[in-house]
């Protein structure tokens, strides 16, 4: 019996483990596993605005580090991490919708759509929020639609 509960325990660990890495596989993570390069996900919601986090204030959630920028946005986020967690793991929405796509971001170029945060690549002149907003239905459902083929 004890050695049955000893095979269950490893084959748990090793499918959590595999879920895990398959997920850190597919989130927009810069170096040392930070996500939304270290803006706090809270902040988008509640000052509707990009605020850079303190790394004092560092969670651990499903494969990624987020930031925070005070121990309310961080316990905040603590209580249902998934509400603030960005869209298509970070990846720029447009291109996810137009191309099916992981394309960089920056963070301070975002959406709130439906209690979901969404980010877009702004560059060189190319502001991917303002082509999402002219077609903003068709090109969510096309994001949904790659980012279950590539997530899944």
């Amino acid at each position: 019996m004890k050695a049955f509960l000893i095979v269950c325990a490893i084959l748990t660990t090793s499918t959590l483990f595999s879920q895990e890495d398959l997920r850190k596989k597919h989130l927009n993570l810069g170096s040392g596993g930070i996500a939304i390069s270290g803006y706090d996900p809270v902040a988008y919601f509640s000052e509707n605005k990009a605020v850079k986090g303190e790394k004092q204030y560092a969670v651990f959630a499903s494969g990624a580090i987020y930031y925070f920028n005070s121990k309310a946005n961080k316990d905040l986020f603590l209580k249902n991490w998934k509400t603030y967690e960005p869209q298509y793991g970070g990846w720029c929405a447009y291109a996810m919708g137009a191309k099916g796509e992981k394309v960089e971001v920056n963070p301070e170029t975002f959406k709130i759509i439906n209690g979901k945060l969404y980010l877009f690549y702004n560059k060189r002149g190319n502001n991917t929020l303002t082509k999402w907003n002219k077609s903003e239905a068709s090109l969510k459902a096309q994001a949904d639609v790659s980012w279950g083929s590539i997530y899944h």
